[in-house]
């Protein structure tokens, strides 16, 4: 079992060596998460300002408990999402996968 959010970001221009920034400190501090299973950050090859995450956890639960943690709150509510042009999400599950 396992819960899965695919986040898009893109950056309104000149903001993206913060949230680049930002981003380096939501992988180390969301992988050490006990229900974390997978974040990683990706930067696009083709479009200037666009950010991928990839975020895989235990289960919902593990999720929620993730974007209740106050660095989550800080960094990307506080700080990201008002530099950003848009920000798209998208959640899967693996059940019925395993």
């Amino acid at each position: 079992m396992g819960y899965e959010n695919v986040v898009v970001w893109k950056s309104r221009p000149g903001n993206e060596p913060r949230l680049e920034e930002i981003l380096v400190e939501m992988v180390k501090l969301t992988r050490l998460e006990p229900g974390c299973r997978v974040y990683q950050a990706h930067r696009s090859t083709e479009h200037d300002g666009v950010f991928l995450i990839y975020e895989h956890f235990a289960d919902q639960v593990a999720f929620d408990l993730h974007n209740d943690a106050e660095y989550f709150k800080r960094l990307v509510l506080g700080e990201a999402v008002p530099m950003l042009e848009s920000r798209e999400r998208s959640f899967y599950t693996t059940d019925g996968f395993d």
